[in-house]
């Protein structure tokens, strides 16, 4: 299936039915009265988050979808029927767009997540609504309300705890591959990731978390070069960033530590709230390093870089270094999930102390003798 990540659509709520203006005629009933009824409510679009779905191929090519209007209301008191709502299944960690205004509707980050897209229209009152003491034979009615209408734009942002950042060629789909069960296809070409792949890592039976890898970025990538920043956005969700760098590049003449720094710059470019993410260095390939060179080769490359945070050694290939590698990773992903859980409970106890609301200076809360 063709992965997608981004699409246009528009939605369309039915319009509520017209109310009747109707009168009761029978024999022998000859002031009956009033009895037309309301029209029905109009189809209302939901959006429904489904982990069952990764991308968004169905929208690409719907581009729009409307809902049923409402049925108009008849006489004998008969109410117009109500149309069916229509929903729309997205995968899991799909944003939800106003396309005209930029605002953002819905952030769809849990199976079954429901959300109102666009809502039907009420329906018209029919004239038994407007009877009274003084009007005994109302011949008003009203129409039924339009349905509302949304041009919405959807993005896809991969769920992921982790996420890989590096050069075409730097190793990052064998690394994958190494520690988990995805199967991205790996050759000896740039660009061969085309889209994200994503993988479950066990650390244990119990214990897991989830990787992510996209294409690889090159130095001009803001300027639309390679692939350009289309699968960044994916990794705005990961907690922790692992830029994997290629030590033993095949050709002489390219540089590790400039290719290293042109990513970062195109990081930046693109969202500096990525670049501030924890983000760790990780060489690779080192199994092509004669091991004599290899600590001179790693002191050298930090040196020059100016890397300050944690440095990890690999090579995917021989998957040598990658259980510690991934060890660190969880034990890190848990710290900082009990962090802000510790966090939040710390805040859940001072809310209902009342310590957060309470003013020492507002004289409501002064002792009075």
């Amino acid at each position: 299936m063709k992965f997608i990540d981004e699409a246009r659509i528009e939605v369309i709520a039915g319009d509520g039915g017209n109310g009747c203006a109707s009168f009761r005629r029978e024999k022998f009933r000859p002031f009956g009265g009033p009895d037309g009824g309301d029209g029905g409510t109009g189809g209302t679009i939901w959006a429904v988050a489904d982990r069952n779905i990764n991308t968004l191929v169905d929208y690409r090519y719907s581009k729009m979808h409307r809902a049923s209007n409402g049925e108009p209301g008849r006489g004998s008191d008969c109410y117009g029927k109500g149309a069916d709502d229509v929903t729309l299944r997205v995968p899991v960690g799909t944003l939800i767009l106003d396309d005209e205004t930029g605002e953002m509707l819905a952030d769809m980050t849990e199976h079954g997540q429901t959300e109102l897209l666009a809502k039907g229209g009420e329906g018209g009152w029919g004239n038994i609504h407007f009877k009274t003491s003084t009007n005994r034979a109302p011949r008003q009615k009203t129409e039924g309300k339009e349905g509302e209408r949304r041009t919405l734009r959807l993005e896809l942002k991969v769920l992921a705890d982790v996420g890989l950042l590096g050069m075409p060629n730097a190793g990052k789909s064998t690394f994958i591959t190494a520690v988990s069960n995805a199967k991205p296809k790996i050759a000896d070409y740039p660009f061969t990731t085309l889209h994200p792949n994503l993988g479950v890592v066990r650390v244990s039976h119990e214990k897991s978390f989830v990787i992510a890898d996209i294409p690889g970025l090159i130095e001009g990538a803001a300027e639309g070069a390679g692939l350009g920043h289309q699968f960044l956005r994916h990794l705005s969700r990961t907690g922790l960033l692992l830029h994997i760098v290629d030590l033993a590049p095949f050709e002489a003449t390219v540089d590790p530590v400039k290719e290293a720094k042109a990513l970062v710059k195109e990081l930046e470019k693109y969202d500096e709230a990525l670049l501030d993410k924890p983000r760790w260095l990780v060489l690779n390939k080192l199994d092509v390093v004669p091991e004599a060179e290899r600590a001179k080769r790693v002191k050298d490359f930090v040196k020059k870089f100016g890397f300050k945070g944690p440095v990890f050694e690999i090579s995917a290939l021989s998957r040598e270094g990658t259980q510690e590698l991934v060890t660190a990773i969880y034990q890190y992903l848990e710290e900082k999930r009990h962090t802000v859980q510790r966090s939040e409970e710390t805040q859940m106890t001072e809310e209902a102390r009342g310590i957060s609301s309470i003013d020492p200076d507002d004289p409501r809360f002064k002792v009075i003798d």
